[in-house]
């Protein structure tokens, strides 16, 4: 099973005006941006954040759970088909185990995934401070999704990696995301589609993302039930989790009399 970009969850954002009929900057987009969600003070006083919901991958689906805690800390967990798939971040080391993959017990991370799990923790996400993570932006131009206008942001991160943000020039919500990831060594396309947005301590979350390889290919669909903000986490959340207990032995049945 593909990781997810768990990021997206919480990089759902919204708008209060139409932009101007001036030409504008990506600067002055993302001011709007941030104004809207309810101002950098607002989103500067969440230091932890916990999301559950369902999600689907094709004709499988299950609970899923992230909560998250600043600096970078992340605990993800998805039971699918009564596996668990556990993905833990500490701010400095990461674990994971997937039973679909046949791995058990937790193994550390490295390479990709580790590199994914630190952006995805984060969830101010890349464009919040996007200079003092070493992100640059820029607007590419406006252009039309299915029948709405809209802006196209490009992200471009310190490592150099590219991504695409589509806001809807009127209601200034995000509407997709593009981007690429690497599978088995190769780099492949994935978008995002945001939906179903709710305002959450004063804050608007998409609580419906659907995404994969292409608009006919949206096999992943994520259905967000309860975001809490500022939930007490403890620290030991996001340490080396425990292997799963062993299966208890079935009883053999004795021979008959």
């Amino acid at each position: 099973m593909n990781s997810m970009r768990l990021r997206t969850l919480c990089v759902a954002l919204s708008f209060l005006l139409p932009v101007a009929a001036s030409a504008q900057t990506a600067d002055e987009i993302l001011g709007k941006v941030l104004a809207a969600r309810g101002g950098l003070d607002k989103l500067r006083a969440i230091n932890s954040e916990r999301v559950s919901g369902q999600i689907s991958f094709g004709d499988v689906s299950g609970p899923f759970s992230v909560e998250l805690k600043r600096p970078l800390k992340m605990h993800m967990q998805i039971t699918i088909q009564d596996r668990t798939v556990v993905r833990v971040y500490d701010g400095k080391q990461g674990w994971a185990n997937n039973p679909f993959a046949g791995k058990v017990d937790p193994e550390a991370m490295s390479g990709e995934e580790l590199k994914n799990i630190t952006e995805e923790s984060d969830f101010d996400g890349p464009l919040m401070d996007y200079k003092s993570k070493g992100n640059q932006i820029e607007l590419v131009g406006k252009e039309k999704l299915n029948d709405k206008d809209v802006w196209r942001l490009k992200l471009t991160t310190k490592n150099g990696d590219a991504r695409f943000y589509l806001f809807d020039v009127n209601s200034f919500l995000l509407l997709k995301w593009e981007g690429k990831r690497k599978f088995q060594d190769q780099e492949l396309p994935v978008e995002s589609h945001f939906s179903d947005y709710r305002e959450v301590g004063g804050l608007k979350f998409a609580f419906g993302i659907d995404s994969g390889s292409s608009p006919a290919d949206l096999t992943q669909k994520i259905r967000i039930e309860k975001i809490e903000l500022n939930p007490d986490i403890s620290d030991a959340e996001f340490g080396r989790p425990a292997a799963p207990a062993p299966a208890a032995p079935v009883a053999t049945p004795a021979p008959p009399a």
